[in-house]
C-alpha cells in the first residue's frame, strides 16, 4: 500500500503518533486509507450541499473496509464571477485545483481516491489531477439543480441573464425580473441546464470515471447520497484490483466522451478540459479530432439552453448509459474501454434503453444529423475556433456582417445594452484570451443580452475569450492565436467584412492577404494587463486555447 510509509514499521511511529492526535484508531490506521478530495464551500450553489456528498462517501468506505480522510480545494462560482474581473481567475482556478489535489496526495501518500466535485472547473482539475496521481480513483459529483418555476414555466440562471436584455428592450418590467432571479435558481446543485458543470459531469460517465447517475442524478433526490455511498463501496474495489485512472482514461474513453459530448449538445468548454485531461494522460488530442467525431455523430438531445429539457429530465430518460446505448446502434463507441464499474463499456450498457424518448431521440430521427459543437478554421482562426452549433439559430448559420470591435467584455457590454449594436454587426471581443485577458474569461453577459434584446438572429459574436455553457446564438470563441499573440482577430478594424459559415466551418475576414500585412506591421503587441500575482504567472506560461490553455 502507498499509505505504508506513513504507517509502517518503527521509522513510522511520529506519523502514527500524529493520526492518533485526530482521533484515529489503530485499527483504521492499519485500513487501507482513501483521500477524499472535497470542493465544499459556502459560495458555489454546487457545492453547499457537498459536505452530505462526501459523508456518504465515507459511509460507503467504512463499509468496504478502508478508512476516509478528506480534504477541501477551491472553487469559483462562474455565475458570481461573471462580467467582472473575477472572471478572469476561473479557467485560472483548474490549474491550482489540480495542483493542489496533487500536493495533498503526494504529501500523504493515500491508497486510492475519491473525488468529489459539482462545477465548471471542479470538474476537468480534479480530473486532471487523477489522471497525474494515477492512484485508483472514482468521481462523484453534487449533481444539478433542478430548474424552476415561474408562472407555469421552467426557468433557470441563463433565463435571468437574459432577462436584462429584455428589461433593456421594456419587453420585461424590473419587477418582473426580481420575481424571475427569486425563482430561477431553486436550491443546491450545479446550475440546471447543460451547462459547462453538468457537461463535465456527465462526460466523466462516459468516460468511464463515474458511476452511472454522477452526471443526471439532481442534486436533492436522496438517489444522490445512495450513488455516493456506492462510490465509496466500489473505490476499494478498485483499489484491490488496481484500475487506476490510466487504464481508463485512453484514445478510446477519450473518444466515447466525445462522441456523448455531440450527441448531448454540451458546452464549448468541454473542448477545453477534454484536451487538458489527454494532456496529463500523454494523449495528443487535437481541435480536428472533436470535428471528425462531430460530423458523424447525431444531435440527440435537445437540452437547456438551446432546447427545453432539464438533466432531470435526461435523468427520468435514463441518462446517460441510455444515451451511450443508443450511439452504440451506429457503432460510435468503443465498448472495450475499462470504466470505473471494474466492467467495460459494452458490459455496462447491456439492456440499457430509453425510457423518455422525447428527452433521447433515436439515431434515425435525431435533432440534427451532425453534433453539437463544430471546429472551424479560416483566415481569422488559423489555428481553429469553436461554435455551439446545436444552439444557433438557422438563418445564422451562414451569415455576413460588419465588425465593431472591442477591447474587453465590458467594453461590448456596454455597447450593446446602450443599443450600439445593430442588426448585421458581428461583435469582435478581442485581447480576452488565455494569455491577453489574462483567463479567457466567459461571454454570458454580452451573449446572454443579445438574446435577451431579440438580436440574435440578426447579431453574431466572435472572441478569443470562450463562452459559458449557458450561451446560446452565433458565438464563437476560443479563436486561436489568440490578439495577444498577434492572431489575426488583432488585425480587425471596424467596418470590415466577417464571413461565418458554419456547415463549411469557416471563419474569414473580407479583407486581402496584402492589407493584412500592412495592418501586422503597424500591429503592436500591448503591455500586460495584470503584472502581479496569480494570474501575471499563468500570462507567462499559459498555451493557447487550441491547446487546451495548460500550462507549459
Amino acid at each position: 500500500m502507498r499509505s505504508d510509509v506513513m504507517k509502517k514499521g518503527l521509522k513510522a511511529a511520529p506519523h502514527r503518533c500524529l493520526f492518533k492526535a485526530m482521533g484515529y484508531t489503530t485499527e483504521e490506521i492499519n485500513r487501507p486509507l482513501i483521500g477524499i478530495a472535497n470542493s465544499a464551500n459556502q459560495i458555489v450553489p454546487g457545492h453547499i450541499h457537498l459536505d452530505k456528498i462526501a459523508e456518504a462517501v465515507a459511509a460507503g468506505i467504512r463499509m468496504a473496509g478502508g478508512t476516509p480522510i478528506e480534504f477541501s480545494t477551491i472553487g469559483v462560482c462562474d455565475g458570481i464571477a461573471m462580467n467582472h474581473d473575477g472572471m478572469k481567475y476561473s479557467l485560472v482556478s483548474r490549474e491550482i485545483i489540480a495542483d493542489s489535489v496533487e500536493i495533498m496526495a503526494k504529501a500523504h501518500p493515500f491508497d486510492a481516491m475519491v473525488f468529489v466535485p459539482n462545477c465548471d472547473k471542479i470538474v476537468p482539475g480534479m480530473m486532471m489531477a487523477a489522471v497525474r496521481l494515477n492512484v485508483p480513483s472514482i468521481f462523484i459529483s453534487g449533481g444539478p439543480m433542478l430548474a424552476g418555476r415561474l408562472d407555469g414555466h421552467p426557468v433557470q440562471l441563463i433565463s435571468v441573464f437574459e432577462g436584462i436584455g429584455r428589461v433593456l428592450t421594456n419587453k420585461m418590467q424590473e419587477s418582473e425580473l426580481t420575481a424571475l432571479e427569486d425563482a430561477a435558481c431553486p436550491g443546491c446543485g450545479s446550475c440546471a441546464g447543460m451547462f459547462t458543470a453538468n457537461s463535465m459531469n456527465c462526460l466523466t460517465e462516459a468516460l468511464g470515471m463515474g458511476l452511472a447517475g454522477n452526471g443526471t442524478i439532481p442534486a436533492v433526490e436522496a438517489a444522490r447520497i445512495r450513488l455516493a455511498k456506492e462510490a465509496g463501496k466500489k473505490i476499494m474495489e478498485l483499489l484491490q484490483n488496481n484500475i487506476r485512472p490510466r487504464d481508463i482514461i485512453t484514445e478510446k474513453s477519450l473518444s466515447n466522451a466525445i462522441t456523448v459530448d455531440m450527441a448531448l449538445g454540451c458546452s464549448t468548454n468541454t473542448v477545453l478540459h477534454l484536451t487538458a485531461i489527454a494532456h496529463e494522460a500523454r494523449i495528443s488530442l487535437d481541435l480536428n479530432k472533436f470535428d471528425e467525431i462531430s460530423r458523424k455523430t447525431p444531435h440527440l438531445c435537445d437540452m437547456c439552453p438551446a432546447g427545453p429539457h432539464f438533466l432531470q429530465d435526461l435523468n427520468e430518460a435514463g441518462g446517460i448509459p441510455s444515451v451511450m446505448a443508443e450511439l452504440t446502434k451506429l457503432g460510435l463507441l468503443n465498448l472495450e474501454a475499462m470504466t470505473c464499474t471494474g466492467y467495460s463499456v459494452g458490459e455496462n450498457l447491456r439492456g440499457k434503453k430509453t425510457l423518455r424518448a422525447d428527452v433521447i431521440r433515436t439515431i434515425d430521427n435525431p435533432y440534427h444529423p451532425v453534433g453539437g459543437i463544430a471546429i472551424m478554421k479560416g483566415n481569422l482562426a488559423p489555428d481553429g475556433c469553436v461554435v455551439k452549433q446545436s444552439a444557433v439559430l438557422p438563418e445564422m448559420m451562414v451569415f455576413s456582417g460588419t465588425a465593431k470591435v472591442f477591447g474587453s467584455e465590458e467594453e461590448a457590454t456596454d455597447a450593446i445594452i446602450t443599443h450600439q449594436i445593430k442588426k448585421g454587426d458581428v461583435v469582435v471581443i478581442r485581447y480576452e484570451g488565455p494569455k491577453g485577458g489574462p483567463g479567457m474569461r466567459e461571454m454570458l453577459t454580452p451573449t446572454s443580452a443579445i438574446v435577451g434584446m431579440e438580436l440574435d438572429s440578426h447579431v453574431a459574436l466572435i472572441t478569443d475569450g470562450r463562452f459559458s455553457g449557458g450561451t446560446r446564438g452565433a458565438a464563437i470563441g476560443h479563436i486561436s492565436p489568440e490578439a495577444a499573440e498577434g492572431g489575426p482577430i488583432a488585425l480587425i478594424q471596424n467596418g470590415d467584412t466577417i464571413n461565418i459559415n458554419i456547415p463549411n466551418r469557416t471563419l474569414d475576414l473580407e479583407v486581402s492577404s496584402e492589407e493584412l500585412f500592412e495592418r501586422r506591421k503597424q500591429w503592436k503587441q500591448p503591455k500586460p494587463k495584470v503584472t502581479t500575482g496569480v494570474l501575471a504567472r499563468y500570462a507567462a506560461q499559459v498555451t493557447s486555447g487550441s491547446m487546451g490553455a495548460v500550462l507549459r
